[in-house]
């Protein structure tokens, strides 16, 4: 039986990643900040998914203790781990010169530090089995800047450095890594700004396009995935 982790999963491309995952079959273990939220999720795919195996747990992965708990909870459950999708991050606007002071750190902490250390601690399974894809949600930030772009831009730039420097250590491995780079896509994030949900991508999109690089042969890897509205960025 599969396994994998979602990270951030409670609405948006996490959430959608997470069902395609439990639509094909895969025990999954998800985490995000807010429990209210989980609990809805737990209950709604206990429903719409009867038969699947699911662990939810409440985190804030920004902070380190968080990760080395999750990390110790899922792997002492789960007998191996074929997929790990970074996907937990945050988002704030704002120009360098003059976004509020530690914004830095919290969009490192969240969109970086997390994703490192989770990971660190899921790689010993995966060597361990020989095999294991692990997914970083990155950005069409991390590839170009944009005015706003500021510190998120920042820290999504060095979560696809960390996801590349990953790749070539892990390749000895027969471990997988892909960098995900989407661009605008509709999530709750984008409600009420104004923009036609037409205008954009569907969280489904970038759902199925990482479950189906996970179902490539042994041999063959998507390194870096860049998706995009069809009529461009915004």
């Amino acid at each position: 039986m599969p396994y994998a982790i979602i990270t951030g999963a409670t609405q948006g491309i996490g959430r959608a990643v997470a069902e395609k995952y439990l639509a094909n079959g895969y025990c999954i273990a998800v985490c995000a900040r807010s429990k209210e939220k989980l609990k809805l999720l737990e209950q709604d795919w206990n429903e719409r998914y009867p038969t699947a195996s699911v662990i939810v747990y409440d985190t804030d992965l920004s902070l380190r203790g968080n990760v080395s708990a999750f990390a110790t909870e899922i792997t002492s459950v789960f007998p191996h781990i074929d997929v790990l999708v970074n996907n937990a991050g945050s988002f704030l606007p704002g120009n360098l010169e003059d976004e509020p002071e530690g914004l830095l750190e919290q969009m490192l902490a969240v969109n970086l530090h997390s994703a490192y250390h989770l990971t660190k601690a899921i790689i010993p399974v995966m060597k361990k089995n020989g095999s294991g894809h692990i997914f970083n949600m990155c950005s069409v930030a991390s590839l170009k800047a944009y005015p706003q772009g500021g510190a998120y831009s920042i820290s999504k730039y060095a979560l696809l450095g960390f996801s590349e420097n990953l790749r070539e250590e892990m390749r000895a491995y027969n471990i997988k890594v892909t960098s995900v780079c989407p661009g605008a896509t509709y999530t709750p994030s984008w409600e009420g700004s104004g923009v036609e949900p037409g205008r954009i991508m569907e969280a489904a999109d970038v759902a199925e396009i990482i479950y189906a690089a996970s179902c490539l042969s042994p041999q063959a890897t998507l390194e870096t995935i860049v998706m995009r509205p069809v009529k461009g960025d915004l």
